[in-house]
């Protein structure tokens, strides 16, 4: 039994924050050197993009506004070509010496002297005068911030232009976004779509009842996995394309992920036009749940119902929607190419496609867990063993929401085993026995999911939607249409508290069965 111990003096809860703060660190460092160490990119070029990255100013993991020097930046590229994404975690370091104020009042006296002198200059300056002098890059952000106070110290940047773009091949980059679609069952539905840029075909595609990672997931894998990787994504800032699990699979899988400037859409027109191409040839044949909203968010425009096609389950959705893409959208030639998108996205391959095991390691995701007494954790509704000698002490659960059946435990950052799976949910025959005499009190009778069983059926939430299909044992390759199956009694908790809202309803005054459960008591009533 492996017992784990404290390193250097630090504790091993402390030293696995510093961890996960190390790893905010590299993939932050990753997220900005990634374009300019593309070796497609020539010398010249690259000393552009470094130099255009060192004169703004960037946000840490912490939200500081942080600036770079161009010597940082190099020496982030050359560390990250020589052992990549392993290479941009940060060593702890001793905290350094403060900069004494006299000298930056100095160097701000030598600049407001003559504003033509540069931050190379005013260092030259000083180390004669003193002997010694600030780095460049320190100097620069000095004048930097005075510039903020006094415009004349530094020259004002250009007014950005914008022009048509389009990449020059295949796979060279997607664009991803969100569209709100038609209500299904009494649920908003959303559909994540990713667009080659060069041949606008539709590579990746869902529709889901949320707009979450884990939807953003089963559109994004199986478009790496039969689509091949991009040199790179562009999304805009919602909650699931900022999400830090995005951001650690695009950096496993060298994928340069670059986000839209806010309230700048322009760079996302190409995928905006096909999602209005989707509510005007797709969403205007089909209904759902008829809500009387407008045509933006997917609901009936007005028109006659009749001669739409029902749709009544997400997996019918999906179904319709990919042979629609795949026998009308792809086949179409596209009216600013004059040619089909899927003949112009396979002009350029073949495209090498990710291994099982890499595609895999980069759609992992993390959760901090602190082990009970009895050396079990809990996970998406289900309960695991681990070593007891992780009793009391915060683990890192490291899994694929796709497999709830494999987790590993890591503590500290070190692996320490895998978790076994102990119980799935919550104890099914002692709540069927509950749920029932409930019902039984109130002189109603318990819903049924059609397995003779008694409960609730209801559409589970992102994460649990995905737990139910794992612990079913089945496959979660259309997981987005699942429903948590009823066997064994088993509810949920999700069940059980929609249960308990339909039992309050139907108890509530002026409702069916509380006026067949007045009349049977003669007209008495519960207070």
């Amino acid at each position: 039994m492996v017992r784990p111990m404290a390193v250097g003096g630090v504790r091993p809860d402390e030293a696995g924050g510093r961890a996960e703060r190390a790893r905010a660190v590299a993939l932050f460092r990753y997220q900005l050197i990634r374009e300019a160490a593309d070796p497609a990119h020539s010398t010249r070029q690259r000393g552009r993009m470094v130099r255009e990255l060192a004169a703004r100013t960037h946000l840490d993991p912490s939200g500081r506004p942080v600036r770079l020097s161009r010597e940082t930046l190099d020496r982030w590229i050359r560390d990250w070509r020589r052992g990549g994404f392993d290479a941009l975690v940060p060593h702890p370091r001793q905290s350094s010496r403060r900069l004494p104020a006299e000298v930056l009042d100095l160097a701000v006296a030598l600049k407001k002297e003559n504003p033509e002198r540069t931050a190379t200059q005013v260092r030259r300056i000083l180390r004669a005068q003193l002997g010694w002098a600030p780095g460049e890059r320190t100097l620069q952000r000095r004048f930097a911030d005075l510039a903020a106070v006094d415009p004349t110290l530094l020259g004002g940047a250009p007014t950005a232009l914008f022009g048509r773009f389009e990449a020059d091949r295949p796979n060279e980059l997607w664009t991803g976004d969100a569209l709100h679609g038609p209500r299904i069952g009494g649920r908003k539905t959303y559909l994540f779509a990713f667009l080659d840029d060069h041949s606008r075909a539709i590579v990746g595609h869902r529709f889901g009842f949320a707009e979450d990672t884990v939807r953003l997931a089963a559109a994004l894998r199986p478009a790496l996995a039969s689509r091949g990787v991009p040199d790179g994504i562009y999304v805009d800032n919602g909650s699931a394309f900022v999400d830090a699990w995005l951001l650690r699979a695009c950096a496993k899988l060298g994928i340069r992920l670059v986000h839209s400037t806010p309230g700048r859409p322009q760079g996302r027109g190409k995928i905006e036009r096909f999602f209005r191409t989707v509510r005007e040839q797709f969403l205007v044949e089909i209904t759902g749940e008829h809500t009387g909203a407008g045509p933006d968010d997917g609901g009936s425009s007005g028109a006659d119902d009749s001669a739409r096609h029902e749709v009544t389950e997400l997996g019918e959705l999906n179904r319709l929607f990919t042979a629609w893409v795949e026998q009308v959208y792809h086949r179409r030639p596209h009216s600013e190419t004059d040619t089909p998108p899927l003949t112009r996205w396979s002009a350029g391959g073949p495209f090498p496609l990710p291994s099982t095991d890499a595609l895999a390691e980069a759609f992992l995701w993390a959760a901090q867990r602190t082990v009970s007494t009895t050396a079990l954790v809990s996970l998406q509704g289900n309960t695991y063993q681990v070593d007891p000698a992780l009793a009391g002490r915060r683990v890192e659960l490291v899994f694929d929401p796709f497999d709830l059946t494999r987790i590993e435990v890591r503590h500290a950052g070190v692996a320490v085993g895998a978790a076994l799976l102990s119980r799935t949910g919550f104890d099914g025959d002692h709540q069927a026995r509950r749920s029932k005499e409930r019902w039984q009190r109130r002189g109603s009778t318990p819903m049924s999911c059609g397995s003779g069983l008694s409960g609730s059926c209801s559409t589970p939430g992102p994460s649990r939607e995905v737990a139910a299909r794992a612990r079913a044992g089945g496959s979660v390759s259309s997981w987005g249409s699942a429903r948590r199956p009823c066997a064994a009694g088993l509810p949920g908790l999700r069940s059980i508290r929609a249960s308990g809202r339909v039992r309050r309803l139907m108890t509530r005054p002026g409702s069916r069965s509380w006026n067949e459960k007045s009349a049977s008591c003669g007209g008495r009533t519960r207070s």
